[in-house]
């Protein structure tokens, strides 16, 4: 599979919605894709709304079982911003929440591939890690369906599901890249 050379032809906008789990690759696939297509990233998560008000991300996870306002804050800067011009929005919920999207994406993967992944780019206990992760995952869902209804283990409306263990992320981007030119939306250079 190679990359593709893809453009947004002038004029155009384009808005690609990213989602998926913890561990899924979400903020390397999106990061790759919003820079081949010389357009903007958005990605605000929890991580960063902790590193503003200046906690750690457990306790932001802490406190949003019980405060509305960090899930409320992070889905609404996101779309805000989306909105404004061409990006890529990588989030848990971009899929749903962006609903005029261009394509929408879903990445995938096992509990045990996203545990490995996220000790690899943090470091930590394994089995620690895949607690948390069941966890915030529990939470996460939780969240979602009181406060937007959404179902985040439903997702057979998106454009494309990838299970992010069959391919590399350059590939996953190829493959985002193929269905935007499918669509009309990108032009190879």
């Amino acid at each position: 599979m190679v990359l593709e050379e893809c453009y947004v032809p002038e004029g155009k906008e384009i808005r690609i919605a990213i989602s998926g789990k913890s561990g899924c690759g979400n903020t390397t696939v999106s990061s790759m894709l919003a820079e081949k297509l010389g357009i903007k990233l958005i990605n605000f998560t929890f991580r960063q709304l902790a590193a503003e008000k200046g906690i750690t991300l457990s306790q932001v996870i802490e406190n949003a079982k019980t405060d509305d306002s960090y899930d409320i804050e992070v889905d609404t800067r996101q779309v805000e911003l989306a909105r404004e011009q061409s990006c890529v929005l990588g989030s848990r919920l971009a899929i749903w929440m962006l609903k005029e999207a261009d394509i929408k994406v879903y990445l995938w993967a096992d509990d045990d591939v996203r545990a490995g992944r996220i000790l690899n780019r943090e470091g930590g206990d394994l089995e620690e890690i895949k607690a948390f992760t069941r966890m915030r995952d529990s939470e996460d869902s939780r969240r979602y369906l009181k406060l937007y209804g959404i179902d985040n283990n439903s997702y057979d409306f998106v454009d494309l599901k990838i299970d992010t263990t069959k391919y590399k992320p350059e590939e996953i981007v190829s493959l985002i890249l193929q269905k935007a030119l499918e669509k009309g939306l990108v032009q190879k250079k």
